[in-house]
């Protein structure tokens, strides 16, 4: 997790740009619905590729669909099904905040990933 001190707005975007890549994931994490809350005992976890997630927030509130790739870098997830309109008519895919979104179905193919959740 990035830890900033200050409280200056200004100085937690730049912690967040500036983060280093292995405590980029920590920024990756999204809450997990009421039945997988109760199912797995925790409230968030990070969004892979597979995960069903709902958008919570901005023009495609309510929309759900797969995570179709994950941008470290920026922090940001791409769901299928959220996309925008270029001047030109083609669209083009939005990315979209893992904090603005929940966790409606995991993707539990990697065999840590589901070892992790069990608490084993």
């Amino acid at each position: 997790m990035v830890r900033v001190i200050s409280s200056q707005p200004r100085k937690q975007r730049k912690a967040r740009y500036n983060a280093p890549h292995h405590m980029r994931g920590s920024l990756l994490h999204a809450a997990l619905s009421k039945e997988l809350q109760g199912k797995y005992k925790r409230r968030s976890i990070r969004v892979i590729k597979g995960d069903t997630v709902k958008v919570l927030r901005g023009d495609h509130a309510g929309t759900e669909g797969l995570v179709d790739y994950v941008i470290t870098r920026d922090a940001r997830i791409v769901v299928d099904g959220v996309s925008v309109k270029k001047a030109d008519g083609t669209e083009v895919p939005r990315p979209v905040d893992p904090s603005n979104v929940m966790i409606t179905e995991l993707n539990l193919e990697d065999k840590r990933r589901e070892q992790k959740l069990s608490g084993e």
